[in-house]
């Protein structure tokens, strides 16, 4: 499996993401997600991973992102990463903002109430498009994925995802919190780093 040509600042920051400080219990969590993958890749099949929020505006953009970007980081080949909401409303600026500071280069691709966002980690691989969307979009897979539950009220909401094999929750707190408070950066980068770290600890397992 060799490694892709990932933006060295990117490849700074994934390389300084300390997955030994994950605790034990959420290790415990991850682990399906690193059991869906493996079988998948031991089967020669096809990853498709839809993360899915309520919103599809942080949370779950910030986990497609990284996920595909560990996904090349490691030459796990045939990983495809996908993000939802129950609702569709719109990339939340400062979380592009967040990833363009960890490295990754955003480019606007249209404006208005649901930009469009080309998202490039790597020299070579395709930008994921990043936009607010529902998780049953066009865009989205229909059938023969995981579906990861990144926030309480989507996972709630969604006891059923039609079409996935699989249906995982892995939730992160919302940064929203700290919308137009002081702290707001601050928070992105480490709810960002978090999901970093995780996906990290996810597809270093990946044999």
């Amino acid at each position: 499996m060799k490694k892709s040509s990932i933006f060295t600042d990117i490849e700074l920051v994934i390389n300084s993401l300390n997955t030994a400080s994950i605790s034990s219990e959420r290790k415990e969590i991850l682990q399906n997600l690193i059991d869906y993958i493996q079988s998948k890749v031991d089967l020669k099949e096809t990853v498709r991973i839809n993360f899915i929020c309520t919103h599809n505006s942080r949370r779950s953009h910030l986990s497609q992102v990284w996920a595909q970007t560990m996904a090349t980081y490691f030459g796990i080949e045939k990983v495809f990463c996908y993000s939802g909401g129950t609702e569709a409303t719109a990339l939340f600026p400062m979380a592009a903002k967040t990833l363009e500071n960890s490295g990754f280069q955003i480019q606007t691709l249209s404006e208005g109430k649901n930009p469009v966002y080309a998202i490039k980690y790597a020299e070579n691989e395709h930008p994921i498009i990043g936009f607010s969307k529902k998780l049953d979009d066009d865009f989205n897979p229909k059938k023969g994925f995981v579906a990861i539950m990144t926030c309480d009220s989507a996972n709630e909401a969604c006891p059923f995802v039609p079409g996935a094999e699989k249906r995982i929750p892995i939730m992160f707190l919302d940064p929203k919190a700290f919308d137009n408070t002081p702290q707001q950066a601050e928070k992105y980068q480490e709810r960002s780093l978090q999901i970093a770290t995780e996906l990290k600890y996810v597809f270093s397992k990946i044999k």
